[in-house]
Parts: C-alpha cells; structure tokens; sequence
C-alpha cells in the first residue's frame, strides 16, 4: 500500500527525467559499443601503405636465389607428395616464394599501375613453367611414380578449395598491410592456399602420360591463383591506397579503364568458378545423403556386399551427372528394391534428372552348368558301349559337378571387377587345375594375371598379393592361386 502511494507521488517531471536517463545510457551503451567494435575491427589507421606496396613489388621477380629457391622447393614438395607426407609438403611450401606475383597482379589492379602489372605478369608466367618443368622431370626422372593420396587429392578441387584461396589472401594482404609484418600469419597463408602442390602434380600427371591429372591440378591452381588476386584487390582497395599517378591525364584515364576492365575480367571466371564448384559440393551432398538412406543401410541376406570405394558420383552441369554404386557377391538386390530407390532419388532437387545405376557382380549360372552338362555327354557319347557305362559315367560327372558347384566362377563380372580396381592390368585368365599330393587330388582354381609393360615390379608384387585375398574372399576359396604371366 505505502508503494502504491510512493508511486502516486511521482510528479510526471521526474517521469520524463527518469525516461531521459535511461535514453542517454542506452545511447551511451549504443556508443561506447561502436567504439570497442571499430577499435576491434579497424585496421586503415595501422596500415603502412608505402612499405606494403615496397615490399610486395620486391617479391615479384624471379630471378638469380629467388629461382633456385623455387626449384629446391620444388623438389622438396615433389618428394613429399611422391611419398605421401604430409610433414615435407608443408616443409617446402614454407620456403615457397609463389606469393610474389600473384600480390603484385591485384595489388597493381588495385592501384592503376600498369607497369607492376606487366612485371607481375611476365614472372608469374615464369613461376609457372619454372615449378612445371621442374616437377616433370623429377617425376619423369625417379623411378617410384606411385599416386599418392597427397598427388590425387589436387586433382579435383571443391568449394572448400575456393574459400580456402579467398579468405587466405585476404589474410596475407591485411598481415603484408600491417605496420611490422606479422610473419607467421604469412607462414601460415602460404600452408593453407597451397599453391605448389597442385604445380607438382601437373608434372606428375605430364610425367607419368595422365593429362586429366595434370588439368585437374592446373584448374585448382588456377583457383587458388584468381582468388589471392581478388582478395588482394579488395583489400587494397578498401586500404584506401594512393593511385598512381600519370603527368598525362589522358593515359591515366586509359591505363585506369584497362586496369578495371582487367580486374572485372578476372573477377567474372572467378564468381563462375566458385558458382560451378559451389553446384558441385550441394549436388555431391545431396548425392551422398542418398546413398546413406538407400544402399548403405541395405541388409544382404548372403553374400552381397556394397562397395563403397568405388562408388562414382560424377556431376556434369548439362543434366547427365551420374551415380554408379558397385555390389560384389551372388546375392542380387531385388528390381523392386532398386527400383523404389530410383522413386527415392526424385525426392532430392539436384538428383532428379541423375541417372542412378547398381552395378551387381553375381548372376545366376545355371545355364552355364546345364550347357557344360550337355557338352560333356556328346563329346563322350560314341565312346560309351553299354547301358551300364553309360549310368556310371554320368554318375561320375554328376559326382565331379556338384564337388566343383561351389567353384563355378562368374568371369565376366569378376574380370570387370578386377579391371576397375587393379588400373595397371593388361588381361585376365582363369583356368582349373588339376594338382595331387599323390593322397588325393585336387581341383584348383587358377587366376593368370598379365601387367601393363610400364607396371614396376613393386607395384606388381603389391597388386598381385591384394587381387589374391580380394578374389579368395570374392570367391570364397582359400585354394585360389594368382599366377603372373608374360
């Protein structure tokens, strides 16, 4: 009650002063908000203009150490990826002096200078031929030309790659911008956007005949390329940094409209690409969700088996993208199943018009034992005299069949099977031999595998000891032997 009257007494004067006190420490919240967050974030009044742009001009050329510093590098990350480590590729992207150019190029975009733009461009041409050519003639040159995961995983780039490129060039232009460069932000860009590795594998792919290597490395290069440039090119221009510039006023107008024309030319293939990449990654998404609530939950009742390995997702923007999974074993997935599956697909937008297709590695060969039954009757038929002979050799071949039932091999699909996981094998053949420890006698089932010419001997022995345990859990025979043919 004496609340209730206290509250009566307020005059509405010490209303509107006590509304007018809560406004200014709102406001004064609202300010001293905007003071921490431009005291955080700004970064035009710690910029050193003059020295950022001294500094990344004299990274530009490549010449005399810069050069050789490049091809040891160079050497170092070829090795690396040949022996698939992880440690020595960063190694020698630490040493790598790539960076220069590519700043140069936005950086003379950035502020009209059409002669730092030529320089930038003529070394970044050297840089490239330079760490190519190196790179192709150690993988030509050493014998052990195996395709690591580290050399394979630079041939495909993805969204991940292009956010990569961005967002590390906009780091390595703030930290160069920087009054007293912050040296391991640098460090750590050129770890990050990764610009030799994708040099070292289009050696690879050029050395070892394999150009689809070498393009897919060229165009992830290429992206990292472009968005290092534009970020440059954004951040300079947000800098604020002085335009060159020219006595001639009309050359200035023309070398400002050129060095436009140039960044928007390079600012359209880079919104197209990271557009393509970004389709890319939600359709292979998409693609991989199917999967997980389809084939990957499936329950064989026998010996069926999904291989998820190889399982292809390949997209293509005209409309024929495609997903083509791989089962091994006898045990057929139902057509309803496979159907109902293909009902499931439409259910994704970026799935609608894929083809979806099950490549199974067992069918029924029963045909095949009738056909063998059949031959083998009349090629004995004018050899049996009697009755008799003829009920005993049947008996004995019908005896020989269901002993060697569990050995009938599907060929042709463990052929296709083994030509999509063993690329270096020329041919195939298959065969039963009969063996005795003079106990007993014994029929076995023989594999002969015959390698590419240029298949090392390593590689040989290695893919040879994986296809025998691959094709004794194929085909459930421990006896199986693979012989290697020349």
């Amino acid at each position: 009650m004496e609340n209730n009257l206290n509250q009566d007494n307020i005059t509405p004067t010490e209303k509107d002063e006590s509304g007018e006190d809560v406004k200014r420490d709102f406001k004064g919240l609202l300010s001293s908000t905007r003071r921490f967050l431009f005291e955080l974030l700004e970064i035009r009044t710690n910029t050193d203009a003059s020295a950022t742009k001294e500094s990344i001009i004299a990274d530009i050329p490549f010449k005399g150490h810069t050069s050789w510093i490049l091809i040891c590098s160079i050497f170092i990350a070829s090795i690396g990826l040949n022996a698939n480590s992880t440690a020595v590729v960063i190694g020698a992207m630490l040493i790598s002096p790539l960076m220069g150019p590519i700043l140069g190029m936005g950086l003379s975009l950035a502020i009209n200078d059409i002669d730092t733009l030529r320089r930038s461009l003529k070394n970044f041409a050297v840089m490239v031929v330079l760490s190519v050519i190196t790179a192709f003639l150690f993988f030509y040159l050493f014998p052990l030309r195996d395709e690591s995961s580290e050399l394979l995983a630079r041939t495909k780039p993805d969204i991940r790659d292009v956010l990569i490129a961005f967002f590390g060039g906009l780091a390595l232009v703030i930290a160069r911008a920087k009054k007293g460069t912050i040296a391991s932000v640098i460090f750590g860009v050129a770890i990050a956007t990764a610009l030799m590795p994708p040099l070292c594998t289009v050696g690879f792919g050029l050395a070892i005949g394999k150009p689809w290597y070498a393009a897919g490395a060229m165009y992830l290069f290429t992206i990292n390329t472009i968005f290092i440039g534009l970020a440059t090119f954004l951040v300079i221009k947000f800098l604020r940094f002085p335009m060159v510039r020219y006595a001639n006023s009309k050359k200035r107008r023309f070398i400002a409209r050129v060095a436009s024309i140039i960044g928007f030319a390079v600012m359209i293939p880079a919104g197209f690409t990271f557009y393509n990449v970004f389709q890319e990654s939600l359709f292979k998404k998409q693609a991989q969700e199917f999967l997980n609530e389809t084939i990957e939950v499936y329950q064989f009742n026998d010996s069926g088996r999904y291989v998820d390995n190889l399982t292809k997702i390949q997209y293509v923007d005209d409309g024929t993208s495609l997903i083509e999974v791989v089962c091994m074993g006898d045990e057929l997935i139902p057509e309803n199943v496979i159907n109902t599956w293909r009902i499931q697909k439409n259910d994704y937008s970026r799935l609608k018009d894929v083809e979806f297709r099950i490549l199974q590695g067992g069918r029924d060969d029963s045909q095949e034992k009738y056909n063998y039954i059949s031959e083998l009757y009349e090629r004995n038929k004018a050899d049996l005299l009697t009755k008799d002979e003829q009920i005993r050799l049947l008996e004995e071949e019908v005896s020989n069949l269901t002993k060697n039932v569990g050995k009938q091999i599907p060929f042709n699909n463990i052929s296709s099977e083994a030509r999509a996981n063993y690329g270096n094998i020329a041919s195939l053949g298959f065969s039963y031999q009969i063996r005795t420890d003079f106990n007993k006698i014994d029929t076995i089932p023989v594999f002969e595998v015959k390698w590419k010419d240029e298949t090392r001997e390593s590689q040989k022995k290695s893919d040879s000891e994986r296809m025998l345990a691959w094709l004794k859990l194929r085909i459930q025979d421990s006896t199986l032997v693979v012989k290697e043919v020349d």
